[in-house]
C-alpha cells in the first residue's frame, strides 16, 4: 500500500496529517481487489457512493486505486448505458436492488472528469468516454417536458416520471462535467446542452415538479452542491433552511424534526458553502462532525442521534469518509477537487436568457 498524500488534507481540528493518511488508509481498505468499493466490506455497493469514494482516493494522491474503481464500473456497465442500484459487497454477479437510479448512472461524468482534472491522463479519458457517453444518454431518456429527470426505473422496466431535486441536482452536476469531457475530447454535444439549460430551469424555478421531500436537508442544500443555485440565489437558498437543519456543534440534520445528524449531509453542506466563498462556515461545519471520527479505522460513522447520545446505525462508510475528504481538499486548494465543485471548467450560461 502506498503512502498517501494529506498535505492538502490537513485542517485545523478537523484533520491531522496522521489522521488524513488514516483516513485514506481506511478507504483503500474497503476496496476489493477488482476496484469495487462498497459501503464497508460485507454491505452494499452503489454506483454514486462507489464514485465519490474513487474521487476521495484521487483528492489523496491514490490514481490507480481511483483508476480500478472507475474500470470496475466500465467493465460492469449495463448494455444499456446503466447500472444497478446496488450489489452485494460490490460483486457483480450478485444484484441485490435491479432498480436504476438517474443519479446513480449519470454520477460517473463527475468521477472522470475529477480524475482527468487529477492526473491529465488522456489515454483514461478516451477509454472512458464511451462509457460517460452511454450513462448520459440513459439518463437523458428520463427527462421529463418539464425538464427534470425521472429519477427511477423499477426491475420491471417499469420507469417513473416523478423527480426528485436531490437526484436531478445531482444529474446536473453530472451532465456539466459530461460536457466538460466532450469539448475536452472536440466532441460537441448541443442536445445534452438543451438537456443541462432545461434541467437547470426547472431546478431554479419550477419546484412543482419535483416531489416534495423538503423535510430531507439534501433537498436543501444540493441545488446549490450541483451548480443549479449560485450566487444570490445560492446563498439565500442556504439561509433558508440553515435553522432547520444545522444543528450547533454536531452537524446537520438528515431530516426534520428527528434528532440525527449526518456526516455525509454535514460534509456535503460543507462543499456547498465553499462553493458559495463561505469556508469559514464550511470549516465550522467540519470541524462539528469529528465527534463521528472512529480513530481506530480513520473512518467515520454514517450519523449520531443526539437525542440518545447514540452513534447509528453501527456502520463506518467509505462514502462518509469520501465526502470528508472531498470537502477538506477543497478548503485545502486541491486543483481537481475545486474545479469540480466550484464551477471552473465547467460549462456555465447554458439556460437562455428568457428562462433565467
Amino acid at each position: 500500500m502506498t503512502t498517501p498524500r494529506t498535505d492538502h488534507l490537513v485542517l485545523p481540528g478537523v484533520l491531522t496529517a496522521e489522521q488524513a493518511a488514516a483516513t485514506v488508509r481506511g478507504v483503500l481498505a474497503v476496496q476489493r481487489e477488482d476496484g469495487a468499493i462498497p459501503w464497508f466490506r460485507g454491505h452494499h455497493l452503489d454506483p454514486w457512493d462507489h464514485t465519490e469514494a474513487a474521487m476521495a482516493l484521487d483528492a489523496a494522491g491514490e490514481h490507480e486505486a481511483a483508476e480500478r474503481a472507475y474500470e470496475w464500473l466500465a467493465r460492469h456497465q449495463n448494455e444499456d448505458g446503466s447500472w444497478y442500484a446496488a450489489y452485494a459487497d460490490g460483486a457483480h454477479d450478485d444484484v441485490t436492488d435491479r432498480s436504476l437510479e438517474s443519479n446513480f448512472v449519470a454520477y460517473i461524468a463527475v468521477g472522470v472528469w475529477h480524475h482527468y482534472l487529477s492526473t491529465g491522463d488522456d489515454t483514461f479519458l478516451d477509454r472512458m468516454w464511451p462509457v460517460v457517453y452511454a450513462a448520459v444518454e440513459w439518463v437523458l431518456r428520463l427527462q421529463q417536458p418539464g425538464g427534470q429527470i425521472g429519477w427511477r426505473v423499477d426491475a420491471d422496466g417499469a420507469a417513473t416520471e416523478d423527480a426528485l431535486l436531490t437526484g436531478s441536482s445531482s444529474v446536473h452536476h453530472a451532465l456539466r462535467c459530461a460536457l466538460a469531457i466532450a469539448e475536452q475530447r472536440e466532441e460537441a454535444q448541443p442536445d445534452w446542452e438543451l438537456a443541462v439549460g432545461a434541467l437547470r430551469h426547472a431546478i431554479r424555478r419550477h419546484p412543482e415538479r419535483f416531489l416534495d421531500k423538503d423535510r430531507y436537508s439534501m433537498d436543501w442544500y444540493y441545488p446549490v452542491l450541483g451548480g443549479a443555485l449560485t450566487g444570490v440565489e445560492a446563498k439565500e437558498r442556504v439561509e433558508s433552511g440553515w435553522d432547520r437543519f444545522v444543528v450547533p456543534g454536531l452537524g446537520v440534520r438528515c431530516v426534520v424534526p428527528n434528532p440525527w445528524v449526518t456526516g455525509g449531509e454535514s460534509c456535503e453542506l460543507a462543499l456547498a458553502l465553499w462553493a458559495m466563498g463561505e469556508s469559514d462556515r464550511a470549516l465550522e461545519i467540519l470541524q462539528s462532525v469529528q465527534h463521528l471520527r472512529d480513530a481506530d479505522s480513520g473512518l467515520y460513522w454514517t450519523g449520531y442521534v443526539f437525542a440518545d447520545d447514540a452513534i447509528w446505525p453501527r456502520e463506518l462508510t467509505a462514502w462518509t469518509a469520501g465526502s470528508l475528504l472531498l470537502a477538506v481538499a477543497a478548503l485545502g486548494g486541491h486543483d481537481a477537487t475545486c474545479a469540480v465543485f466550484g464551477g471552473e471548467r465547467l460549462p456555465v450560461g447554458l439556460t437562455p436568457d428568457c428562462c433565467a
